[in-house]
């Protein structure tokens, strides 16, 4: 298997493009899902305190020997502030909580999960993540679910972009007006549900189906090659070793021009999941 290529992020930290994402899982099961993943090969783990699955991660991460040294460098971890949480000394406070639980130094990646305009906070919440920045307990600063404009407030208000913005995106709901906004303003766009939850393979009438026995691979890999090509970051769940490795194998064939082509036009007016624009993950 091919090794996962990084991403060269603004900030000039390297993120792999691949990594496992953890929404859904039980903090019970999620120690055994993290130790399977690092075993196949994912350095790339994204949780959030709202998936309530943090100490989860952080036994696998300690049960595979990646919380610490060495191989803990050579991991890629994300996590997120809780909505509920955001502000200065809350999310202060709410950092140290979180990793305490994750049982590591440092995260990579500390994000805020959802932008709440309703209730925005995020210039304040970013002064928080600068400081936990300058005292090496973070590298890299990103948001989720940020619009454009809420991505122009946080600039205006703090004087800076996120490295990352994750956010749903796939096939069937592509944004592509905030995917180039995001790359016009050097931020590195992120999927999540990058395969619609399952949704999108059977898209277009069959189309990802055809394209899949073309190249003799499932049509999650197709769609997952589809993001690939595109440069996008992606984090798809799987709980089974089989599935997680299925999802690293996108590295031994290509779309063509016209294949690629093909998903391009699957796009469509339907999100999968929440709207930024009135949704708050308490």
């Amino acid at each position: 298997m091919t090794a996962v290529p990084d991403i060269e992020l603004a900030d000039g930290h390297r993120i792999p493009q691949i990594g496992l994402g953890v929404l859904r899982i039980g903090d019970d099961q999620t120690e055994q899902v993290v130790e399977s993943a690092l075993s196949v090969g994912y350095r790339h783990i994204d949780t959030a305190a709202g998936y309530q699955n943090e100490g989860g991660v952080g036994r696998g991460l300690k049960a595979a020997g990646y919380d610490a040294g060495s191989r803990r460098a050579s991991l890629w971890l994300t996590t997120k502030l809780r909505d509920s949480e955001q502000g200065y000394d809350s999310t202060l406070r709410a950092f140290d909580r979180q990793l305490g639980l994750l049982g590591t130094d440092y995260v990579d990646m500390y994000m805020i999960h959802w932008p709440t305009p309703f209730d925005w906070r995020s210039a304040e919440t970013w002064r928080a993540f600068q400081r936990l920045r300058q005292e090496g307990r973070v590298r890299t600063l990103g948001v989720c679910n940020f619009r454009e404009d809420d991505l122009e407030r946080l600039h205006v208000e703090t004087g800076e972009y996120p490295a990352v913005n994750q956010f749903e995106l796939h096939p069937t709901w592509q944004q592509r007006h905030l995917a180039a906004f995001c790359k016009s303003r050097k931020i590195a766009v992120e999927a999540y549900s990058p395969l619609a939850r399952g949704a999108d393979l059977d898209a277009g009438q069959g189309v990802i189906g055809r394209i899949s026995r073309n190249h003799g691979r499932s049509p999650a890999q197709i769609v997952l090659r589809w993001h690939i090509e595109n440069g996008t970051i992606i984090i798809p769940k799987s709980v089974h070793t089989q599935r997680q490795q299925e999802n690293l194998d996108l590295f031994g064939f290509s779309l063509t021009e016209s294949e690629h082509a093909a998903i391009d036009a699957l796009d469509g007016p339907v999100r999968a999941g929440h709207d930024p624009r009135t949704y708050s993950y308490a």
